[in-house]
């Protein structure tokens, strides 16, 4: 919390609708309190009608009220050109060509919408212009939440052009300031990396437009006065829910302040607004905990599971992929053949991947068939229905592969419709994967998209998944639909129009489960989730790089939106990678056909024991990270469920080691668990000294257990289930 030297006093916060714009009688009047159960941020409205932020994190925090007005340095959304001298949240050049902004209080109101949520709106206008930010903030109380975005319009006589725009420019005093990041590229994705912030600007951010998240995340974790540490010290979370180019930058100045902008990224963005229009950015998610990063994460994955996600309650089936069993080469029989390989690993759904479809130009291969979105007569003669048929017959349910947003130059639709790609004039189109990025903004192109999404998921009713994928960024962001003078809006409204077509999916099939894939994490943000049930961190599958992105991504995401597959990538062993997949969404991506018929018995003991025993756990239960892989030879960590009647222990040895103490989480001290090894090779007894015992759980977190994982890839998994009796 902000630490000024000015009369304190403790300040209640606002439950009540209430809207206020008379002047205020006193200082106390003037502040504006955003509170959720365990964090407070106060804002403060001055003499001078300026908004200034005062202070955020724990609730019970005493405010400081100012005697006098702040310096500009602690200006909440701070406007560019009249006497702010720092990097600035909003920048507008006005319709008269004035460069500065200057933004003063007209009026707030507080809403509440149910029991758990609250909304805030600021309304601030120009003192000049009639140029309007209103900064709204969703309260989720129970889950520690503030959802932030400004609104922004205008009623001047002419264009205003933005230039900035940000969701989020909280302000922050400490003595230091340790910011992690995360980051990578294709099939290295979701690394951890924390350095403490210096004097100066620190910037993460994307400049991809379309996949934007192919390098970083937009998400980070900061820390007071040291390194995060998973269960002490003030730690935020901060995410930002936008799939498209982002900027993140943290300013430390001369006073030791912490600046902290987040939203779109402004390069080549300016948006030329027009009267009348509301320019809306998207969320900024931030969170607060005086208990380290651990609680962080769990608040994300409360929220999420009620707030974030489609379905956050519903489990996430174990699908099986067709993938690595026939890529693009395949045939109806071929496909129908592998639902007894779904059935008989205990797998809910089979997922066809790409090369379905097409026809002129057939899907073989990923140089040709994207952007034409009929069936391939040549591959499956009767279509997607007889194939969810026969899925069904066997009490498996059918999903569908869609890549929408692409063309291929080798396609029916870029020979009629070339102008459909985002491309520049006068420049050679430059391909990725053999495609080009359909744009959206073009009207008829979104219709077009959807029509195809609407058409395949109607022609069949059985289809009951579908995995989104995106496997390009955009390189050259030029439109033949967007005037000259509105190119800069190419990378902003495509993503707008993107979650479109996303809503339209979600409201008009709300019982088609889906997976936002982009070659990987390109696009994992809770501005898609809103739509999709889960992703696809990686199309690296190794189950030991697996467990540092699922480590990584656990941080702001939970366990049922990360799809964690079973592959063969890496060549380890099969029961550590089945072990490392439960911890996660699990799946299959192996061919069935091929693996040995104790592999197969293995893989439905571990499939079964998931679906039976682990799921609701696993995807419902509080995550307690208790051993890094970054910091130890194995990584550990446990679930607990929501009422602490059971419990989840999953150990990982990455490198061989002398066996240590491990020591669960979150249990209830007062409650008794009985302790099972679970996923033990058959015909071998458990080596666990404590298996088959019931101790209770302050025992267990204080004494914890010894695994018996020494050796690279041993692995274990521990159940803790309360027990009603001694027996």
């Amino acid at each position: 919390m902000i630490k000024l030297f000015f009369i304190s006093l403790i300040l209640p916060s606002l439950f009540v609708c209430q809207a206020f714009s008379a002047e205020p009688v006193d200082s106390a009047s003037r502040i504006i309190t955003i509170s959720t159960a365990h964090s407070s941020l106060s804002l403060y409205r001055a003499t001078d009608n300026r908004i200034y932020e005062l202070g955020y994190g724990r609730k019970d925090q005493e405010v400081a009220i100012p005697v006098k007005t702040p310096g500009r340095e602690d200006e909440f959304l701070p406007p560019s050109g009249n006497g702010f001298i720092w990097e600035p949240a909003i920048q507008a050049f006005h319709a008269d060509g004035n460069t500065s902004t200057d933004l003063v209080y007209k009026t707030h109101s507080v809403i509440n919408i149910g029991n758990d949520i609250r909304l805030t709106r600021i309304e601030l206008k120009d003192s000049y212009f009639p140029f309007f930010v209103t900064v709204c903030f969703k309260c989720y109380l129970n889950e520690d939440i503030i959802e932030q975005w400004t609104e922004i319009s205008h009623n001047e006589n002419g264009t205003v052009t933005l230039y900035r725009f940000a969701s989020s420019s909280p302000v922050m005093h400490a003595g230091s300031y340790w910011v992690s990041q995360f980051y990578g590229n294709w099939a290295k994705e979701f690394n951890f990396v924390e350095e403490k912030l210096t004097p100066g600007i620190k910037v993460f951010d994307s400049k991809l437009g379309v996949r934007a998240q192919q390098m970083r995340n937009p998400s980070f974790i900061l820390s007071l006065e040291g390194p995060a540490d998973e269960n002490s010290g003030e730690v935020y979370g901060g995410t930002l829910g936008w799939s498209g180019s982002f900027q993140l930058s943290f300013e430390v100045d001369n006073a030791n302040r912490l600046r902290t902008l987040c939203g779109i990224n402004p390069f080549g963005s300016q948006y030329r607004l027009k009267a009348s229009k509301v320019f809306k950015t998207p969320s900024m998610f931030w969170t607060y905990s005086r208990e380290g990063k651990g609680q962080v994460s769990r608040n994300f994955h409360r929220w999420a599971l009620k707030y974030g996600i489609c379905d956050g309650q519903k489990p996430r089936p174990v699908l099986l992929n067709n993938w690595e069993a026939t890529g693009m080469k395949f045939d109806e029989p071929t496909i129908v053949s592998l639902f007894d390989g779904a059935k008989e690993v205990g797998a809910d759904l089979f997922l066809l991947d790409d090369g379905w479809f097409a026809n002129k130009y057939p899907r073989d291969n990923a140089k040709a068939g994207l952007g034409d979105w009929d069936v391939n007569k040549a591959k499956l003669p009767q279509g997607l229905p007889y194939l969810a048929k026969e899925a069904k017959k066997r009490g498996v349910n059918f999903g569908i592969w869609i890549e929408p947003e692409m063309v291929n130059p080798k396609s029916e639709l870029y020979e009629k419709h070339p102008e459909w790609a985002i491309v520049e004039p006068n420049r050679e189109p430059l391909l990725s994967r053999n495609q080009l990025v359909l744009d959206l903004t073009r009207p008829q192109v979104s219709d077009y998209v959807w029509n195809a999404i609407n058409q395949t998921f109607a022609s069949s009713p059985d289809i009951s998944y579908t995995k989104w994928d995106c496997n390009r960024y955009v390189t050259q962001p030029g439109s033949t639909y967007l005037s000259a003078d509105e190119q800069s809006h190419l990378l902003i409204d495509y993503n707008f129009a993107l979650y479109n077509i996303m809503d339209k999916m979600q409201k008009n099939y709300p019982n088609v489960m889906a997976m936002v894939c982009s070659g990987g994490g390109g696009r994992v943000d809770y501005g898609a989730l809103k739509y999709f049930h889960s992703f696809w961190p990686s199309d690296n599958t190794d189950p030991v790089r697996r467990v540092y992105m699922q480590w990584g991504y656990s941080h702001f995401f939970p366990a049922n939106t990360i799809a964690a597959h079973v592959t063969n990538m890496g060549k380890r062993p099969l029961r550590f990678a089945i072990n490392v997949a439960m911890s996660g969404a699990l799946g299959i991506d192996l061919d069935i056909r091929k693996m040995t018929p104790e592999d197969r018995k293995i893989l439905a003991q571990g499939v079964k024991l998931y679906k039976d025993q682990l799921r609701e756990i696993v995807q419902q239960g509080d995550l307690y990270r208790l051993e890094s892989p970054y910091d130890r030879p194995r990584a550990a960590l446990n679930y607990v469920l929501y009422n602490q009647q059971k419990a989840v222990l999953f150990v990982y040895q990455l490198k061989s080691g002398t066996p240590e103490v491990v020591k669960p989480r979150g249990l209830d001290p007062k409650k008794k668990y009985k302790v099972q090894e679970l996923n033990v090779p058959e015909g071998e007894s458990s080596k666990l000294s404590f298996n088959g015992k019931i101790l209770n759980g302050e025992t267990l977190m204080r004494d914890g257990l010894i695994p018996v994982t020494q050796k690279e890839y041993d692995s274990m998994v521990v159940e803790f289930e309360e027990a009603t009796s001694e027996k």
